[in-house]
């Protein structure tokens, strides 16, 4: 990544070229000094020859630093006032004939590497939305446990309900009389022998059974009576849910919902049907009678938290998310091994931005089912949120020890891969995701955005077209397509790119800021400011808004406004060392020097090794006549960075002094 401070490095380069064409002009300094004379910058009578020596010099050498630090519209205006008194000066002459030339040859080498950082910025930024944009667009069933994961827990959980219902069965044959023992026990034989022959696949012969049980029914015993009912439509319901394609499946279903309604006649206080009901209702898309009825059971045995963990599948997919909450905590006190229990509430905590809770619920999950593969990626995409790229990759790395086929979970472990910082890693991850699915845009999308870290222009380009073709209407994908022409060198591409992303997303500022970027790159300030501005009325606060607005008007020399944005992009990042030195030259730009004098100091706490700014602060220092004090900077200079470039200039700026 390029660290901001590198931009003073670029500046100092170009300041060294200056030097180099303009070395031979300022040994006229001592030629126009008089003996005994000193470099008082402004304070000076315009009368005394000495005086307008000492002026002259601090001009021409002001109009050097200026143009060592690329401000050469400065540096012309104060060798225009000279040339103005004495058109003659050949001095003068030659220095601004060196500045002309290099105005109209150098470009904007100091803007351009702002705007490569701007982009780094921003690549770092769309690598952490590309992250977590698995999670921001899944559907809000996927934070429920897959019948697939649960699977087993609830084979688990029915046959222990089943082991329930038989122990209070016998304890109701053992208050009958001998008499009714025998019947009652003929019944749960015939109800037993048919769900044996459900559990074969035998319907006709299940039905056999399930009608001899019900002729063999005793009287005046409603109690028994709802149980045996509600015991053959969980049958039914159960041999419809494991075969959903048999032919029987709709009669079974049919008779389930029967047995079940008239259980609950039999016995308003059974729980059974109603969860059988409950069930019925919730494969039908009736979420508000499966609401009803899964909350009736679970009042009717509060104790049972099978009953609970459906009440809280059903409010979930209703969006009633507190409500869900409730039953999935009531689940996992009633049952603190059911590790699904754990996984829905942690789902569900996700979607009441509880994080911090979500991540402990998830972790409880997996502490009882070790190999609770959706657990552990549901943990690498808290993790990922949070910020922990490193954590994320370790437990997407096990869910997929666990699942090596699940190819969500692979695309986001090349995602935390990229946020880490493992780009060779995410590079191959994305590699296997694509041989799974080619044409996928999203992950095309990751790889593209991986690519252009890693430099590679074409191939984040054939990565950025895939994902484009695949979803032309995402404005993040397009915006990554223009990053990836820049990067290649396809500026007008890009920019029809970045173009293209407005349009679709007006809000998305990232376009409009890159745009900004590459007119303010190539000259074209007024285009600059048109679509930075409409960023800005977006938002104001942005700091890479007001951080090239600043900059765009610091070319026009339209100093009050480059201030203002300036300014503001320092209130975003205060402790940016690059903004405070532009913000400091437009203060000098607009001639409040006291002020830049301060920006100056504020940065040079800030980063003490910036020679330059150390330099222009001696100069400042100079033309507010504050002698001393641009002795100590420019001194300091000298001894700390023998090597700097404007060594030479500072050292004859202090023979001057």
């Amino acid at each position: 990544m390029i660290d901001r401070r590198k931009l003073i490095i670029i500046i100092s380069c170009s300041a060294a070229a200056i030097l180099l064409i303009v070395g031979g002009i300022i040994l006229f300094s001592k030629k126009g000094k008089t003996e005994g004379g000193d470099f008082t910058g402004g304070n000076v009578a315009y009368g005394d020859d000495n005086s307008s020596n000492s002026r002259r010099d601090n001009i021409i050498r002001l109009a050097t630093s200026y143009a060592e630090a690329g401000e050469y519209n400065r540096a012309l205006d104060l060798l225009d006032s000279l040339l103005i008194e004495n058109h003659n000066d050949e001095d003068a002459k030659a220095l601004q004939d060196a500045i002309l030339r290099l105005n109209r040859s150098s470009g904007t080498d100091a803007l351009i590497e702002a705007q490569r950082q701007f982009l780094e910025e921003q690549r770092r930024q769309n690598a952490a939305l590309s992250a977590n944009q698995f999670a921001a667009n899944r559907s809000a069933t996927d934070s429920l446990a897959s019948v697939q994961e649960e699977a087993a827990a609830m084979r688990r959980a029915a046959a222990e309900a089943e082991e329930a219902r038989k122990k209070e069965q016998e304890e109701e044959l053992a208050k009958a009389s001998r008499e009714m023992q025998e019947i009652m026990r003929k019944v749960n034989n015939l109800v037993s022998d048919g769900k044996a022959r459900l559990n074969a696949g035998d319907l006709p012969g299940a039905s056999q059974l399930f009608s001899e049980a019900r002729r063999e029914m005793p009287s005046g015993q409603p109690v028994f009576e709802a149980q045996k009912l509600a015991d053959m439509a969980d049958a039914y319901y159960n041999y419809r849910a494991n075969n959903p394609n048999a032919a029987g499946a709709q009669e079974a279903l049919s008779r389930a919902s029967e047995l079940a309604n008239e259980a609950v006649n039999k016995d308003p206080n059974a729980a059974l049907p109603h969860h059988v009901l409950g069930r019925i209702a919730r494969d039908a898309g009736q979420n508000d009678k499966a609401i009803s009825e899964f909350r009736e059971a679970a009042r009717l045995d509060s104790h049972n938290y099978l009953y609970a963990h459906d009440l809280g599948r059903a409010l979930f997919l209703a969006r009633r998310y507190q409500e869900a909450r409730d039953a999935f905590q009531n689940v996992v006190r009633l049952n603190p091994n059911f590790e699904p229990g754990w996984y829905n509430l942690g789902g569900t905590l996700r979607m009441l931005n509880r994080n911090d809770e979500a991540l402990s619920a998830y972790r409880q999950a997996v502490a009882i089912k070790a190999d609770y593969a959706a657990a552990h990626r549901e943990i690498g995409r808290l993790l990922l949120v949070s910020g922990d790229a490193r954590g994320a990759v370790t437990s997407f790395s096990r869910a997929l020890q666990y699942s090596p086929n699940d190819y969500a979970t692979l695309c986001e472990l090349g995602a935390a891969h990229g946020q880490a910082g493992h780009l060779a890693e995410a590079e191959n991850i994305f590699t296997r995701a694509l041989s799974i699915n080619a044409n996928d845009p999203h992950t095309n999308y990751n790889m593209a955005i991986v690519k252009i870290e890693l430099k590679k222009s074409a191939e984040a380009l054939n990565h950025a077209r895939v994902a484009v073709d695949g979803d032309p209407g995402n404005a993040v994908y397009i915006y990554t397509l223009g990053l990836a022409c820049e990067q290649a060198g396809a500026a007008d591409h890009a920019v029809s790119a970045y173009k293209r992303a407005s349009s679709i997303d007006p809000k998305y500022m990232r376009p409009k800021i890159n745009l900004g970027s590459i007119y303010l790159s190539n000259g074209n300030y007024n285009e600059a400011i048109e679509v930075l501005s409409e960023a800005y009325r977006t938002e104001p606060a942005n700091f890479e808004i007001n951080n090239n607005l600043g900059a765009v008007y610091a070319k026009i020399e339209n100093w009050t406004y480059s201030i203002v944005h300036y300014e503001r992009a320092l209130t975003s990042r205060p402790n940016d060392p690059t903004v405070r030195f532009n913000l400091a030259r437009a203060y000098a730009g607009a001639g409040d020097l006291e002020k830049a004098l301060t920006s100056y100091q504020s940065l040079l706490r800030l980063a003490p090794d910036n020679w330059d700014a150390m330099f222009e602060l001696g100069m400042t220092c100079v033309t507010l006549g504050q002698t001393n004090e641009a002795k100590r900077y420019l001194q300091d200079l000298i001894s700390r960075n023998p090597g700097y470039s404007g060594k030479a200039e500072a050292e004859r700026i202090l023979l001057n002094l």
